[in-house]
């Protein structure tokens, strides 16, 4: 396969990523239009957090003048499952070279689940869909920029389309997974730090408490039933 028909394949596999990162690039840059960071911004977020339930998070980070510590700590509870996604692609990104930095950085939930599913370990096709996502994130992103200093109208809820975003992938998961361990300590261990710790601080919490049951009891996440019976 040449670059040509990699490309060609690349942008077919990635086609239902764009009309998403379009969307939720969009919303985002809108948001950040209106507490008053402007197109660099929203180019320069997309370009090197690329991260969107982050970049998300970070608008109020920003705009409400959180600490360093606190927003480190929270980009790595928020982004912690990139911890187990980079374990899993070792094999796949081996002998990348010199676009290995890039792939490592340019993970997001989509491109893994497309290079994980492909089964040609092709590495210029796995280059190709990073960047083709990447890109489409960067355009949402500025777009949504431009669309909130031309258009005046109230923003109020756009920030909801991430949590629609999120709702969506976890009824998606319910119905098709057996498994629903997961799931539930999830859900349990957010509401649980959300009634302690209050609406404003239960993101760290809950997501260091999430990590470390799930870790606890990855032989019930995994396979749902005990492996000593």
């Amino acid at each position: 396969m040449n670059n040509k028909e990699r490309l060609k394949k690349a942008f077919k596999l990635t086609i239902p990523v764009l009309t998403g990162y379009i969307c939720l690039g969009i919303g985002f840059g809108i948001i950040l239009e209106a507490k008053g960071y402007g197109l660099l911004w929203a180019f320069c977020m997309g370009l090197f957090i690329y991260a969107g339930s982050m970049q998300y998070v970070a608008v109020d980070l920003i705009s409400g003048g959180a600490s360093l510590i606190a927003t480190a700590l929270t980009t790595l509870m928020v982004n912690a499952r990139h911890l187990f996604y980079g374990v899993s692609m070792i094999e796949k990104y081996k002998g990348t070279g010199k676009k290995k930095p890039y792939l490592m950085m340019s993970l997001t939930d989509e491109t893994y689940s497309l290079v994980v599913s492909d089964n040609t370990n092709d590495k210029r096709l796995y280059f190709f869909i990073s960047l083709f996502n990447h890109c489409y994130w960067v355009v949402g992103c500025t777009l949504g920029s431009l669309i909130g200093s031309v258009l005046n109208f109230n923003t109020n809820g756009v920030e909801f389309v991430l949590t629609a975003l999120f709702v969506t992938v976890f009824v998606e998961q319910w119905l098709t997974s057996k498994n629903h361990i997961s799931a539930i300590i999830g859900v349990l261990s957010s509401v649980v730090c959300l009634v302690l710790f209050g609406k404003d601080y239960f993101l760290i919490p809950s997501m260091v408490v999430i990590t470390v049951v799930l870790t606890l009891f990855r032989k019930y996440t995994v396979s749902g039933v005990d492996n000593n019976d």
